[in-house]
């Protein structure tokens, strides 16, 4: 697989046990460069487990991660954020008393050792989010979504080629989720940034994904498009139980 192909991440049949319990079992999909894709399932699918290996915090016991034609299996996180890999950053207190402007420093540091380089990305990518106005109050002083749009900044400080997104949308408001949704969609648009979204919120996922992936027990159910996902049996059983009603499953799609 070279980098000009269409595909910018393939997994072939990753497979990641715990104590001899299988979290992801013989994984195998792909994310088409410059696409939005969801990540969706049950709790306990091993959505996170699969993230986690993909930023090379878990190393597979089995299969290979070929991101942008570079086998990443074995490598660090430090060289897969240099190569364009990178997630949303979670909340951490080790931020509560930094500036926005420094905090989404701490992403740019990783492509630059210049000092002044970080802080013009910084700025960048605060612009970009929209929080260039309060780039100067601390972590502590932002609200959840505030705080939200800083670990989006602090990401795309980053210059990601593909983003994770782990549950961006929890604890917003529906006003707020509109805005991250309309957010997200722009910067896909004009950066070009290829995104997976792991997210429960599923009207992110039918707003904004052109392909969605869905996991069960550790392996994969079914990929699709959000159409096809939202009315599948399959999928609406693993989410709703083997005795779903139209009802309900109409509500699933909405």
């Amino acid at each position: 697989m070279t980098a000009d192909t269409a595909d910018i991440l393939k997994v072939e049949g990753l497979t990641k046990t715990f104590g001899g319990l299988s979290a992801n079992e013989d994984v195998s999909f792909s994310a088409p460069r410059g696409a939005i894709c969801g990540l969706i399932g049950p709790n306990g699918a091993g959505k996170s487990t699969l993230f986690k290996a993909l930023l090379g915090v878990h190393k597979p016991d089995r299969g290979r991660i070929i991101f942008d034609g570079i086998d990443i299996t074995d490598i660090s996180q430090q060289k897969r954020c240099r190569l364009g890999l990178c997630c949303t950053f979670q909340i951490s207190e080790s931020f509560s008393e930094l500036s926005i402007l420094e905090a989404v420093m701490v992403g740019a540091y990783s492509r630059t050792s210049s000092r002044a380089k970080a802080r013009t990305d910084a700025l960048v990518a605060i612009g970009e989010v929209g929080l260039t106005d309060l780039a100067h109050l601390r972590y502590s002083e932002l609200n959840v979504f505030q705080r939200k749009k800083a670990e989006l900044a602090t990401a795309l400080a980053t210059n990601p080629k593909l983003l994770l997104l782990d549950e961006l949308f929890a604890g917003c408001s529906l006003h707020e989720i509109a805005e991250l949704i309309d957010l997200i969609g722009a910067l896909n648009q004009r950066l070009g940034t290829t995104f997976i979204i792991v997210e429960h919120v599923l009207h992110v996922i039918m707003s904004l994904c052109s392909k969605v992936i869905v996991l069960e027990s550790g392996r994969i159910l079914e990929i699709g498009t959000p159409a096809e996902i939202s009315t599948s049996p399959v999928v609406l059983a693993a989410y709703l139980g083997e005795d779903y009603d139209v009802d309900e499953h109409q509500k699933f799609g909405r």
